[in-house]
């Protein structure tokens, strides 16, 4: 980051669209021009693997795959592969600020399969077997996504279960059972290759389409995987696993202010030694797929990789685990020797030893900085923007995990609110408009890069949450009204970039004299030079 830039915070899934849940769409389009109209630099998304257990992008079924969710069905009617009254014929839900997941499953893959077998179709139309036509396709996907299509085959054919519960010759890839399932589910393995193709090519021409427009994707590399996961299945060997399959420890947080059992998140711990011995060749591959879906990746639970909480598996809360050594600087070292300069962003939050501030020090990675982590009544937080150590960080007001702006200042307690208020001197702010002042200060910092939840510049309540942490059935469900990204909004977003220098103004024309013009020809600008250091990032 060698300049002051910024962007704001929105999940796909939270774009306005006509068919349940945000998507490749015009929608996003949309979305994309109005970030640029509005002086951003940066869309900020979360991961966009299949969506499992509870909904979260945090436990995907597959880490090197796309969610089918996000396929534009209208691209697919543009293909001639789907009618929009076949479209319009499911239900999705009737809540356009609310993602409905059941609806959404039940409707979107039946659709999805008429697109599939019109595209089989199409194939035999013009001589192609459809066999030779999945091998084709098969060369286009990287092994491991291909891996998550046969697990997800296999999962559909034991009734979505996850591994754990498949028969034992499955389940421990007995080298017959394999080769039979390949063989009995060649049409489903190649139905959810052609899902990966959809999603690859919308996504790569949505992305392709922002970088253009001046906007920069920032994603989001989960630090574990889910259990029930095409990886987990398909390596167990990376994993704290025993000999029956079965998890010896899974991964969590523990007990604290916010949380008093602790956070049981239930993911499978990697066996870091085994990872140290093949050259981290399994995160190797998983780095280089996130650089080929994002500009900038924030590299989630960062601490984990100096230590990681254990927990046994068989607990039910996450009460008794312990602390254990990461890989620490040795990852990081061998990422920067494998690919150079990284243009990664550490989430570096929650509580944090001597040794993980050492470890970003030496990355020299971004460390994220939330303002509403900033406002206690001791008044020494870190997070206070006068006491950033430096200008390499990405400041928040608050991320998917946070209440938004509006609702946090309504539960913050007295004398928090009090200290708050002095700080910012803005006792006479109506309370409705608070939000502005936290943007502005988040702006107005040090940090070279700010990012803002859109909930936040809509001056959102808590009804706009995306997530509460070890909560069930309510999260990754808000949408995006169509209607309230406005040009005024845009405006007062692009005055506040120009004005905290984030954004450049745009420059006047003016007539020269034609004894002046020689001396104004405009000389094409050259892209700035990389500047060699880990996480650190120009808009070359």
């Amino acid at each position: 980051m060698e300049r002051r830039e910024c962007g704001m915070l929105l999940p796909v899934a939270s774009l306005p669209s006509k068919y349940g849940i945000g998507a490749f769409s015009r929608e996003a389009y949309t979305f994309v021009d109005w970030l640029a109209q509005a002086g951003q630099q940066y869309w900020q998304i979360l991961p966009l693997g299949p969506t499992g257990y509870g909904d979260s992008p945090y436990q995907s079924f597959g880490a090197f795959a796309g969610n089918p969710y996000f396929i534009d069905p209208e691209q697919l009617v543009e293909e001639g592969l789907l009618m929009e009254k076949e479209c319009r014929a499911v239900d999705f839900g009737d809540n356009p600020s609310d993602v409905d997941y059941e609806k959404i499953y039940r409707g979107r893959f039946p659709l999805l399969r008429k697109a599939y077998e019109r595209w089989k179709k199409a194939k035999a139309a013009t001589g192609q077997d459809v066999k030779l036509a999945g091998k084709l396709l098969g060369r286009v996907l990287p092994e491991e996504t291909k891996e998550y299509c046969f697990y997800m085959a296999v999962k559909d054919s034991f009734g979505g279960k996850s591994w754990t519960e498949w028969d034992l010759d499955i389940r421990i890839r007995d080298e017959k059972a394999v080769k039979r399932y390949r063989k009995e589910l060649k049409d489903d393995i190649l139905f959810y290759e052609f899902l990966q193709l959809q999603f690859r090519k919308q996504w790569q021409k949505l992305k392709a389409y922002a970088n253009r427009r001046g906007v920069r994707i920032i994603g989001d590399i989960p630090i574990y995987v889910a259990l029930d996961s095409a990886d987990s299945w398909a390596h167990p060997e990376l994993f704290q696993f025993d000999e029956e399959g079965r998890p010896e420890a899974v991964a969590g947080c523990p007990p604290d202010a916010f949380a008093v059992t602790g956070q049981l998140w239930g993911n499978p711990l990697y066996r870091w030694d085994y990872h140290r011995k093949t050259g981290y060749a399994w995160w190797m591959e998983r780095m280089e797929y996130s650089f080929g879906l994002y500009d900038v990746v924030r590299v989630d639970h960062f601490r984990g990789f100096d230590a990681y909480y254990s927990i046994p598996a068989a607990d039910e809360t996450a009460e008794f685990g312990h602390w254990e050594k990461g890989p620490g600087y040795e990852l990081f070292q061998a990422f920067q020797e494998r690919f150079g300069e990284m243009n990664l962003i550490a989430e570096d939050l929650g509580f944090l030893t001597p040794s993980v501030h050492e470890l970003l020090r030496r990355t020299g990675f971004p460390g994220m900085k939330v303002l509403e982590f900033a406002f206690d009544e001791t008044g020494e937080s870190d997070y206070l923007p006068h006491r950033y150590p430096s200008a390499n960080c990405v400041v928040y007001t608050g991320t998917h995990d946070n209440m938004t702006l509006q609702g946090w200042y309504e539960e913050l307690d007295e004398k928090a609110r009090a200290f708050a208020v002095d700080y910012l001197g803005n006792e006479n702010t109506p309370p409705e408009q608070i939000h502005w002042d936290y943007i502005r200060l988040a702006l107005a910092s040090m940090a070279r890069l700010a990012v803002i939840p859109v909930q936040d510049y809509l001056g959102l309540g808590n009804e706009a949450r995306i997530n509460e942490p070890s909560t069930l059935g309510k999260n990754w469900r808000w949408r995006m009204d169509e209607d309230d990204l406005t040009e005024e909004l845009a405006e007062k977003c692009r005055h506040l970039a120009e004005l905290y220098g984030r954004c450049e103004r745009p420059k006047k024309e003016t007539e020269p004299d034609d004894e002046d013009e020689p001396d104004l020809v405009l000389r094409e600008k050259k892209p700035r030079r990389k500047t060699g250091r880990a996480g650190r990032w120009s808009r070359g």
